[in-house]
């Protein structure tokens, strides 16, 4: 192992599972719209990838969603029902904190938005003990964009093998495969564990 190594985690499925229907079905409680309309609306929609991408504020998602679905509630109501939807992966976050007990920086790479990182930050203190964070909202691209992979590089100051990635989705870890990153898709904790481990972590 080089002391250069730097570890960067996906959030979603990563270090947090989430469920969009859970909110979904909240939503539809308290609107004119069928759960399965509301997570098509906010789960892999262009309205959601225009609020993760910061070109709409948390007040405009809450419009079009409020609009669209005529869910009647505040902004604030709004917001925990939309945003409470993650669970800690336990082996994951224990993971991260063995890293960080090594001495091996470790960084946050997500797609997300606003209410979700608040949420996050709010209720999961492990998510305060990172030495980075590169969030898709505040650079105006998503992943698999190379922009945003530019910008992982230029907040570790590392490139190429110094980077060790893990992402549960295929074409954003082929996406940092391309850069020269140590690129892990992750299937399990145990599998990802294992990969660490041929990277040369002491983990």
């Amino acid at each position: 192992m080089t002391k250069l190594q730097t570890v960067v985690f996906d959030l979603g499925k990563v270090l947090l599972d989430f469920d969009y229907g859970k909110s979904s079905r909240l939503f539809a409680a308290r609107s004119k719209a069928s759960a399965n309309d509301v997570e098509k609306l906010i789960n892999h929609s262009p309205l959601l990838y225009r609020y993760e991408t910061g070109l709409m504020t948390r007040e405009e998602f809450y419009r079009e969603v409020t609009t669209t679905t005529s869910f009647h509630g505040t902004i604030e109501e709004f917001g925990e029902i939309f945003a409470d939807i993650f669970e800690p992966i336990p082996q994951m976050v224990e993971l991260q904190a063995t890293l960080r007990k090594r001495g091996i920086p470790t960084f946050i790479f997500s797609n997300t938005n606003d209410l979700a990182i608040g949420h996050i930050r709010q209720k999961y203190p492990f998510f305060g003990n990172f030495d980075g964070y590169v969030l898709s909202y505040e650079h105006g691209a998503m992943k698999p964009t190379a922009k945003l992979y530019e910008v992982v590089e230029r907040e570790t100051g590392r490139r190429g093998s110094e980077i060790i990635y893990l992402d549960d989705r295929a074409e954003n870890v082929d996406a940092g495969a391309a850069r020269g990153w140590q690129a892990i898709l992750h299937e399990t904790p145990a599998k990802s564990l294992v990969a660490l481990r041929a990277a040369g972590l002491d983990v």
